[in-house]
């Protein structure tokens, strides 16, 4: 019966469009080791793509296909918006500054090694596995419970989903929480000019320099007086310095 129970499971999930919602804890500082931040992401998977993103993502891109209004991020450093092509293998980064989507192949090659060792997390039973990307060493559990062969943020190509992934300095950890079906992948940020990582890298120093573009921006205080341009741009910098720890550490840039 728990074999039958299984074969029913994986054919029910791999016959709906399913979303995964994982909670993602990361450090970006590392000047702060014990200054964790959480966000709760959602990946969902329709037969050929899936889109892993953060919660409030999602509903922006809703809104954006809906009423043609985009909701507004700035900047290049810690973006977590992937795109998978499932029938051909591809990979992609988005990366959302403005009006503007950049669209970041993920070409490394995932060459996962998977270890004989088992445990339980939650009611799955998972199998370990191990990974190089990123410069970061990472550890994996998936479960063959549900036969989806993709996981959080660019990871996937194991043998079942992944319920939990962390780098080996623990500044990166995906557990999965949720599962449940939805009925629109809401595919909204199609139109992203294709970049590599030298030009993701020439963006983002061009963004620190002017984080408000070239034009005139004028800030005021709460007694409705102007503040100062340079004190303005010099707390930006300030913020994207301290945010020191990239996901792909391999990619991190001085600035």
């Amino acid at each position: 019966m728990k074999v039958l129970f299984l074969i029913l499971c994986n054919s029910f999930c791999l016959a709906q469009n399913m979303s995964f919602v994982y909670e993602m804890k990361y450090h970006i500082n590392v000047e702060k080791p014990n200054n964790f931040e959480t966000s709760y992401m959602m990946l969902d998977v329709a037969e050929k793509t899936s889109i892993f993103r953060e919660n409030h993502g999602r509903t922006a891109d809703s809104t954006r296909i809906h009423k043609g209004n985009r909701w507004l991020q700035t900047g290049f450093e810690n973006q977590f918006y992937v795109k998978k092509d499932l029938a051909k293998n591809k990979i992609s980064k988005i990366i959302s500054n403005r009006e503007d989507d950049f669209l970041l192949p993920i070409e490394d090659d995932l060459q996962w090694n998977i270890s004989s060792e088992k445990k339980k997390i939650g009611t799955y039973n998972a199998q370990k596995a191990t990974l190089t990307y990123g410069g970061r060493e990472w550890t994996a559990w998936f479960t063959n419970d549900i036969s989806i062969h993709d996981g959080p943020y660019i990871f996937n190509g194991l043998p079942g989903l992944i319920v939990s992934i962390a780098d080996s300095t623990g500044d990166y950890n995906f557990h999965l929480i949720q599962t449940k079906k939805f009925k629109d992948l809401y595919d909204a940020r199609v139109k992203a000019l294709p970049i590599n990582w030298s030009k993701y890298e020439e963006l983002a120093k061009s963004y620190y320099q002017k984080p408000f573009g070239y034009g005139k921006v004028t800030f005021l205080d709460k007694d409705g007086n102007p503040k100062d341009d340079k004190e303005i741009i010099s707390d930006v910098q300030k913020g994207i310095k301290r945010e020191n720890n990239p996901i792909e550490l391999n990619h991190k840039i001085d600035y």
